[in-house]
């Protein structure tokens, strides 16, 4: 049994959940929002509450899968998401300009990413940036892209960390 295939979520006020020809959009303060309904799976709304049922058994993985988004859609346009992240090291820093992110990460030439649409990126200092939007999955992946310039090292400790992150230290060699 799905637990959380079978959770009704609540709609907030302010929000709207609607499903149009298998697709579910969701509408509130901060933006909209629409997933493809997976298939075998049937939406049912009522009293400003969501609910999913599955048709048969082989697509229960898809059951509880589907409530999240449904739950993290509505999240993301109420509240938004956000992850925050630093970089580590000497001479490295972030620069926003615009709809462009320029890393200086000890390469021989500064990296530069487009930020895509839907998404903002908020410098906090020139080593630290927060990257905020409505869509969980995109601020995930632009945030895991951001990481993967210089992910950090275990010796020094140098490189890009989300926030919260902690990095295993190791301990270099011992002189003979």
């Amino acid at each position: 049994m799905s637990r959380i295939g079978n959770r009704i979520i609540e709609v907030p006020a302010g929000v709207t959940v609607e499903c149009n020809d298998n697709v579910v959009t969701v509408k509130g303060p901060k933006g909209e929002l629409s997933q493809p309904l997976l298939k075998g799976i049937s939406f049912k709304m009522e009293d400003g509450k969501v609910s999913f049922e599955r048709a048969n058994e082989e697509v229960k993985a898809m059951h509880g899968t589907m409530n999240a988004l449904i739950q993290n859609m509505i999240t993301g346009v109420t509240k938004g998401y956000e992850k925050g992240l630093e970089i580590v090291g000497v001479g490295y820093r972030f620069n926003v300009q615009g709809k462009k992110l320029v890393i200086a990460a000890g390469y021989s030439h500064p990296v530069n990413i487009e930020v895509p649409e839907g998404i903002t990126v908020e410098s906090v200092s020139n080593t630290e940036i927060t990257v905020k939007g409505i869509d969980k999955v995109l601020v995930g992946e632009f945030a895991a892209n951001i990481r993967k310039v210089r992910q950090p090292e275990p010796y020094k400790g140098k490189g890009i960390r989300y926030k919260d992150e902690h990095v295993r230290r190791k301990e270099g060699k011992k002189a003979a």
